[in-house]
């Protein structure tokens, strides 16, 4: 896409401030597999040094660990490389619901859903109770009650 000098500038200009504002991130390129300590070139094109990971969500160690790393292979081979979408338009896969019925039935949870990330578990929480009309009517209850001293407002 090509952009005009003057847009070209202003974008510039935006991106610079960010960086005065020191709120510009860097791509950090990690060259190994994630464990306790990693291999980064950082910044991008400098030699490859070794650092104390302390931003993975690999708590445990699995993600390498070579019991994980077998069995992923052995799905691959069966169902292929995941969805080509998101479960909410492809639908769950039958593999993904047992293993949420299992996690469900260890917990003892009426049901359990799967996210690919915190960030997306956040979301899916966060986002459905800020859309939801019920929602909106109890804290608009709530902030009667606590405006009007009122304490006994019905449906």
């Amino acid at each position: 896409m090509a952009y005009s000098t003057k847009t070209k500038g202003l974008y510039q200009e935006i991106l610079q401030t960010i960086k005065d504002n020191v709120l510009f991130k860097n791509e950090r390129l990690i060259c190994d597999p994630q464990g306790a300590e990693i291999e980064v070139e950082f910044p991008v094109g400098s030699p490859h040094k070794k650092l104390i990971n302390m931003c993975s969500n690999n708590y445990l160690g699995l993600s390498s660990h070579p019991d994980v790393i077998k069995a992923a292979h052995e799905v691959l081979d069966y169902r292929g490389y995941g969805l080509s979408s998101v479960r909410f338009i492809c639908g769950t896969q039958d593999i993904h619901k047992q293993l949420e019925d299992r996690l469900s039935k260890f917990l003892g949870t009426e049901d359990t859903i799967l996210f690919s990330s915190c960030f997306d578990a956040n979301a899916a929480v966060f986002e459905t109770l800020e859309n939801q009309d019920w929602w909106k009517n109890i804290q608009n209850k709530k902030y009667q009650q606590e405006r009007l001293g009122i304490n006994n407002i019905k449906d």
